[in-house]
């Protein structure tokens, strides 16, 4: 009985050390942000092979309605990575994209498909969930605004519900290209100028459906701000982000997410963090960056705070909240996990 007893009580507290360690594993690791949007980072989240599964510029990232998350490299290897939310490699697709760079899930009446710009091509591609090609679309000459296809250098794209295209020309000429779900083009504005109704660097675009009209985001990082647009391109207002040279916006639930890549007012290139506005466009957390600062409602130049990202270029919202960051020119690593706490 008391060999028993004995084997019995050392069972319990070899299961309480575990159980212990475990949780203190979990607590490992700072924490990043501000205020009720506060964040655990894991690099070490991919366990993709680099040797086998490598990755160039990290670009961007989706999560699909199985809950996979898609990564976009511009590495022909393997243009895109699937991944499991706990980082395992399930599949990898995609050699024909040296100039990967944007990522757009859409789902078009039940199915999901990809948008996928390469700046280096200079075109824009809709593909299956897996990889199948369905549409491309060249540079549109018929605007009357571009002259030949190294003008057109598309960075990111937005889908309406109804399938109408809007592409951001983020390297290009600063256009907004807006086409219906076929490819016929509809209009354009923005372009390359002086006043605020013109962008510099339109690095992304999204959707806002936040509010009861819907309305574009988009971003001018040149300038270090998004600017609203009206659905047919009509400027409604400014998003001012001091010190924040912003990739594109990500929009989950009330909050607005975006990849700061660098801080203008810092010497280094690779000062960046990732930044979180609440609906009423107030930034609320940094992560990687200095605490937002309003004074008489303007809010203060931001700048990184902490050297855990190199150029980070988009960040992913998964239906846990948890951040995923994919970074650009970085020494290529995986995208780094943060988990909210």
């Amino acid at each position: 009985m008391e060999r028993r007893s004995f084997i019995k009580q050392s069972a319990l507290v070899s299961a309480s050390f575990f159980i212990a360690k475990d949780l203190f594993a979990k607590d490992k690791g700072p924490i990043y942000g501000h205020g009720n949007m506060r964040y655990r980072m894991n690099n070490k989240w991919s366990k993709a092979d680099p040797m086998r599964n490598p990755v160039n510029d990290c670009h961007e990232m989706v999560q699909d309605k199985k809950g996979r998350i898609l990564l976009l490299t511009n590495e022909t290897k393997n243009n895109v990575l699937v991944y499991n939310k706990s980082g395992k490699l399930l599949d990898t697709w995609g050699h024909d994209f040296p100039g990967a760079h944007g990522f757009t899930l859409f789902d078009e009446n039940g199915t999901e498909v990809l948008f996928i710009t390469d700046t280096v091509k200079h075109q824009v591609y809709k593909t299956t969930i897996d990889g199948k090609l369905l549409m491309t679309l060249d540079v549109p000459l018929d605007s009357g605004v571009y002259k030949k296809a190294d003008e057109f250098v598309p960075t990111e794209t937005a889908i309406d519900t109804n399938g109408d295209i809007f592409i951001a020309d983020g390297y290009g000429a600063q256009y907004i290209t807006h086409y219906d779900k076929n490819g016929k083009l509809i209009n354009f504005f923005g372009g390359r100028g002086d006043g605020d109704e013109h962008l510099d660097n339109c690095h992304g675009i999204v959707i806002d459906r936040r509010n009861q009209v819907p309305t574009l985001l988009v971003t001018d990082r040149t300038r270090n701000c998004f600017k609203r647009f009206s659905m047919d391109g009509k400027l409604l207002g400014v998003i001012k982000l001091p010190g924040a040279c912003v990739c594109r916006p990500v929009i989950k639930g009330e909050y607005l997410y975006a990849a700061v890549l660098r801080s203008p007012n810092l010497d280094s290139a690779n000062s960046g963090f990732t930044t979180i506005l609440d609906k009423n466009n107030k930034v609320v957390s940094n992560i990687g960056g200095t605490e937002p600062v309003y004074k008489d409602g303007i809010l203060q130049a931001m700048a990184q705070a902490e050297k855990i990202f190199l150029n980070p270029h988009d960040v992913l919202v998964d239906n846990d909240e948890n951040l995923y960051v994919a970074q650009w020119a970085s020494g290529k690593v995986y995208p780094y996990k943060f988990t909210r706490v």
